[in-house]
């Protein structure tokens, strides 16, 4: 695998680009899409391919994607929702935001996923040229009554993950509906949310109606998730047919939005927490990265580089990346932080960036 030399910053200005010098230090590189919104900018590691997903307003949702890393992009058709599709009955089905990024199998070389609101999952059998509307998961019987919209007008298909084992095997994380897995390349689903809590409806252990915030896997043991959800961090060893709470009782690692996984090591991962519900802050206004050794009973919570005071940054879903031993991290006040140690000592990697949307490694 070619050495992830770049950082792509999807922030509310535009995209950001650092690179890694001779040296092994970071530093500004170049900016894309100067004023434009960029929910999401990744690359696909099968071929190199960079991915930029933007959110212009009144203009809509466009889908960009580079082969030369930046050097020259071509706009090309984003995901369209058929005309007579509807998010609940009367209700007419249009693209609102482009939420997420999968590459499939290198044995399926030009297939891709794309997550959107309003909770459509769409796939490309031709590297993007074209895309269709994933049937099994929208046809789904519990899309118009149980699925929902946490903190967006309707449900958002934000997480991803494609097996590395079988590329039929696809987990979805939607806010609000909850896991869903397919086991036949997403002909069929079926909800994997057995153990979670969904503590803001009636029945906190329904079948259908969590609010995952992120869905993550440890690639080399692909049998453990994470997901760090609206109502704490969960972690599954079996695929996803139990979930564990493994949440801090006394201590910060609780409600957030991003978190990393080890892929090495199925023990660890990394969160970083906020205070929940309305006020969307740092955890009594100080900046710090939770990291957990041994699969969630314990965490260890680190400060030194990041602030400590009048701190009111948090960390989208997407806004947090690790490479080998170094970590990323961009924030909703536009400040970025880099780690070399896995989490445990931090530097300023810029204090004036827009508000950050997605951090990405890439070659």
């Amino acid at each position: 695998m070619a050495n992830k030399n770049k950082l792509l910053l999807g922030t509310r200005k535009g995209l950001i680009v650092y690179r890694q010098n001779p040296s092994g230090n970071w530093q500004f590189d170049q900016v894309h899409f100067l004023g434009i919104p960029i929910s999401l900018a990744v690359s696909d590691e099968r071929n190199g391919t960079w991915w930029a997903m933007a959110d212009h307003g009144h203009w809509g949702c466009k889908l960009h994607r580079s082969t030369d890393r930046g050097k020259t992009w071509e706009e090309l058709e984003a995901p369209k929702y058929p005309e007579t599709e509807e998010v609940k009955d009367g209700v007419p089905a249009a693209l609102r935001y482009l939420w997420a990024f999968a590459p499939s199998s290198q044995q399926q070389a030009q297939k891709l996923y794309i997550g959107t609101e309003p909770g459509g999952l769409f796939e490309s059998d031709n590297n993007g040229q074209s895309f269709t509307l994933n049937r099994g998961l929208w046809d789904h019987p519990s899309r118009k009554e149980q699925w929902f919209g946490g903190g967006r007008d309707y449900p958002g298909i934000h997480s991803i993950v494609v097996d590395p084992r079988d590329h039929r095997r696809i987990y979805i994380g939607i806010s609000c509906a909850g896991v869903f897995l397919s086991e036949d390349g997403g002909n069929t689903w079926l909800p994997k949310n057995k153990g979670l809590l969904a503590e803001f409806l009636p029945d906190p252990q329904m079948d259908v109606g969590h609010d995952p915030h992120l869905l993550v896997m440890s690639k080399n043991h692909p049998d453990v998730l994470w997901q760090q959800n609206h109502c704490g961090i969960f972690r599954t060893v079996d695929g996803g047919e139990q979930w564990t709470e493994i949440s801090e009782n006394n201590g910060v690692a609780k409600f957030g939005f991003a978190i990393e996984a080890e892929d090495n090591d199925p023990n660890v991962a990394w969160v970083v927490p906020a205070v929940s519900d309305e006020l969307r802050v740092a955890v009594d206004q100080a900046l710090c990265v939770c990291r957990t050794d041994d699969g969630g009973k314990t965490w260890q919570a680190y400060r030194k580089g990041l602030p400590q005071e009048h701190c009111f940054d948090i960390v989208y879903r997407h806004a947090l990346s690790k490479s080998k031993d170094t970590l990323v991290f961009g924030t909703t006040t536009g400040n970025a932080y880099l780690s070399k140690d896995r989490g445990e000592t931090w530097e300023t990697l810029n204090n004036h960036l827009p508000m950050v949307h997605s951090v990405s490694f890439v070659s």
